[in-house]
């Protein structure tokens, strides 16, 4: 028998075996989250940048500071081409990978969100709808599992209309005005309805809906229907391709785009670039700042590009929907350091997730510690509010960059929140879901 090579194949299964159990260690070490992801099909202009931008802040964490306190951040995208049933696919696909599962699952499409409410309220996954999904989630005793922060669309349809009204002069200069929403057949275009609705009742303006089948190429009909009904201001509910679209037959029937406004995802450079010299002086709602002058945008690009990494160019790291992507993944990472407080530093299951999310306080003093001054507003998440009472602002494309039309603009909350409640409720009675009792300590 050949003793030295028994011996060297010891010492080979040894090192085999040690480098195993690092790896499987090292892997015990990690926070999974699960990147449900369009980067194909008809929004994959609107869709890409955002996946960045979330990709890229996670690997500037682990480039930066090794993850979250010694916790290293893994992530795994799966394509859904922004089809519900695709999405749902992907998210059970993923949901049990990691050493605890998923830590959180951010769908970025309306219509995904709804059909993953239930499910990951039953698997105890946090689903994060970053100003998107549905509005009455906000309402955090009846969906503890969902969360819409920092604003909702409903807050953005308010919004938008206090703008309009400061435009013209007052609230009561609304009466007999005409506003029209052009929107995406969806549930996604539908949520701001039931709010310009009440407003409209309330304010006594003229109130039109039109909804424009996806993806939007086709809306000949519909801007000649506007232009017959000559509306003061349009609203859009648009994505992808479909916002670019609106803006060049608005512009063709003549209507004036500085009374067109977009909600925040139909404001973005791929909304107006396609568009040229028609977009300007379009404009969008926003909740939060772009560009690369922020110490976080900074930090990716030293952490990250500069290393000769990142998943786009260097050009693109300032757009809206990449810093969207960015803004959305530091929500969720400071949601999980909030968690780790409580429950170690250690990789953190959903549930355990969920309470750092319910417990998230972005005060001015942490937002700059962040590297986010001037690019997000406080936010404080809480058991009964899970959707933050963010700001709203009203930005203008001036045929280059995004410009700040407006000052920050609070939503009026005392019409929202009962809004919020009423429609939770009765969707508890339909699915017949027990309340949580908010007044009680989390535990």
């Amino acid at each position: 028998m050949d003793l030295r090579r028994i011996f060297v194949g010891l010492i080979a299964g040894a090192a085999l075996g040690g480098g195993l159990a690092a790896s499987q260690a090292m892997a015990q070490n990690e926070q999974f989250i699960p990147r449900l992801v369009y980067r194909t099909g008809p929004y994959a202009p609107n869709g890409v940048p955002f996946a960045d931008g979330y990709a890229d802040y996670l690997d500037m964490l682990n480039a930066r500071d090794g993850g979250i306190d010694g916790v290293k951040l893994v992530y795994e995208e799966c394509e859904d081409g922004y089809d519900n049933s695709k999405g749902v696919e992907c998210y059970e696909r993923l949901k049990t990978k990691g050493p605890t599962g998923a830590a959180v699952v951010d769908p970025l499409s309306t219509g995904i969100t709804y059909a993953l409410i239930e499910r990951a309220a039953n698997d105890k996954i946090p689903l994060v709808s970053m100003g998107y999904g549905r509005a009455d989630a906000s309402y955090g005793a009846v969906f503890p599992y969902t969360f819409t922060y920092p604003v909702t669309y409903w807050e953005g349809a308010d919004a938008m209309i206090t703008y309009i009204a400061q435009q013209e002069g007052g609230a009561a200069k609304l009466k007999g005005k005409k506003i029209a929403l052009v929107y995406h057949d969806s549930a996604y275009g539908k949520e701001p309805i039931a709010t310009l609705e009440k407003l409209a009742a309330q304010h006594d303006f003229k109130f039109d809906k039109f909804a424009v089948s996806p993806p939007g190429i086709e809306q000949k009909a519909t801007w000649l229907q506007i232009r017959q009904q000559r509306p003061n201001w349009v609203l859009m509910w648009g994505w992808g391709v479909m916002n670019s679209t609106a803006i060049r037959e608005a512009a063709a029937v003549g209507f004036p785009m500085d009374h067109f406004i977009g909600i925040w995802y139909s404001g973005a450079e791929p909304d107006v670039i396609p568009a040229g010299k028609a977009a300007v002086g379009y404009k969008a709602a926003t909740f939060h700042g772009s560009g690369t002058d922020f110490t976080v945008i900074r930090d990716i690009t030293k952490y990250v590009y500069d290393q000769g990494k990142g998943k786009t160019t260097k050009d693109k790291i300032g757009d809206v929907l990449y810093v969207r992507g960015a803004i959305n993944a530091m929500f969720n990472v400071e949601a999980i350091r909030v968690a780790q407080k409580k429950f170690g530093n250690k990789p953190l299951t959903g549930e355990q997730v969920r309470w750092g999310l319910e417990n998230l306080d972005l005060t001015p003093k942490r937002i700059t510690e962040l590297g986010a001054e001037g690019l997000v507003g406080p936010m404080k998440i809480s058991c009964e509010n899970h959707g933050g009472h963010g700001l709203v602002r009203i930005q203008q494309w001036d045929g280059a960059h995004w410009k700040y039309a407006s000052d920050w603009i609070e939503p009026h909350h005392d019409l929202l929140d009962p809004m919020y409640k009423a429609s939770a409720l009765a969707y508890a009675k339909e699915k017949n879901i027990t309340p949580r009792d908010c007044s009680k300590p989390a535990s």
